[in-house]
């Protein structure tokens, strides 16, 4: 099994990893936003380890919080809360399990739904405060279990109501099933393949984008923007992804299409989705150092 600093290794890895592929929309290490930085991420990444390096004393809602309040002692604008709000319950959902090798998926995911079932009112409680203080963007306001206040239902409920308009969300209820189904197969097809890692990261980001349009854009520019942006992905996927020059140019221009000056158009939810398919491909790995070696340049 991985110790609790294993596994927060792993989380803050992931995370890193995440952003400095150069995914098309987002952040990464050819692109700042005007109010966030690639290094902003980084320092998040590091930020969120003492929080899942405690995970077997904590709860899922407990993980959350703290995890997000590091993070807001280190940048000033909400990086992170999306990942953390995967990554939580997969990094309980290690705890317990031998994870390696080419099972390691299912036997985690099998283990991810019984964290899931046991969310608490307390977890609610604590991941409502971690996202208000996160204050991520076009959250509005909702009739039932709003975050603005305490809740008196569990965490798992809160987030089978916000299922159809947050893709985080329909994770929870889902066992998630994104990261499952599509992003891990599709990193780790990818890497068989010959793709080094940051290029994996991209056509996982790319499949998933594809299959699910992303709720931070629907909630900012509406769901048709983020349906045709889906759309935008699904085409550099059919011309190669990043396979073939064509995909790659497709790439580029798709990259250039999504940075407006606000951001609007930034797939920022794909993004965590991604983090979590590549927390759950590092875990399968005898040694993801190796399989990581040169990609951080």
């Amino acid at each position: 099994m991985k110790t609790g600093r294993q596994i927060a290794q792993l989380a803050e890895i992931a995370c890193i990893l995440e952003v400095c592929a150069s995914k098309p929309g987002n952040v990464n290490r050819c692109h700042d936003f005007s109010d966030t930085s690639l290094e902003d991420f980084l320092l998040s990444a590091v930020a969120i380890g003492p929080a899942f390096e405690n995970a077997a004393n904590d709860g899922v809602g407990q993980i959350i919080r703290n995890a997000t309040a590091d993070t807001r002692k280190c940048v000033r604008t909400n990086t992170n809360l999306g990942m953390i709000l995967l990554l939580a319950p997969l990094a309980k959902a290690c705890l317990t399990v031998e994870v390696a090798g080419s099972k390691t998926a299912g036997i985690i995911r099998q283990s991810l739904s019984g964290v899931l079932s046991s969310l608490t009112v307390e977890d609610a409680r604590q991941a409502y405060a971690a996202i208000r203080l996160a204050h991520p963007g076009g959250l509005g306001q909702v009739a039932r279990a709003d975050v603005a206040e305490e809740p008196s239902i569990t965490f798992l409920q809160a987030m089978g109501l916000a299922k159809d308009h947050d893709a985080i969300a329909r994770e929870y209820v889902t066992s998630f099933a994104v990261t499952f189904e599509t992003g891990v197969p599709v990193l780790e097809d990818s890497l068989s393949r010959g793709a080094d890692f940051p290029s994996g990261v991209v056509q996982t980001f790319l499949t998933i984008l594809s299959k699910v349009p992303d709720t931070l854009i629907a909630r900012k520019r509406g769901l048709e923007s983020a349906t045709r942006v889906s759309q935008r992905a699904a085409d550099v996927l059919t011309r190669g992804g990043i396979f073939t020059p064509e995909g790659r140019a497709g790439l580029a221009e798709m990259d250039r299409e999504l940075r407006d000056a606000k951001h609007t158009l930034n797939p920022g939810t794909t993004a965590d989705l991604t983090s979590a398919a590549i927390f759950v491909s590092l875990l399968g790995m005898p040694d993801p150092w190796v399989a990581m070696k040169g990609t951080i340049v």
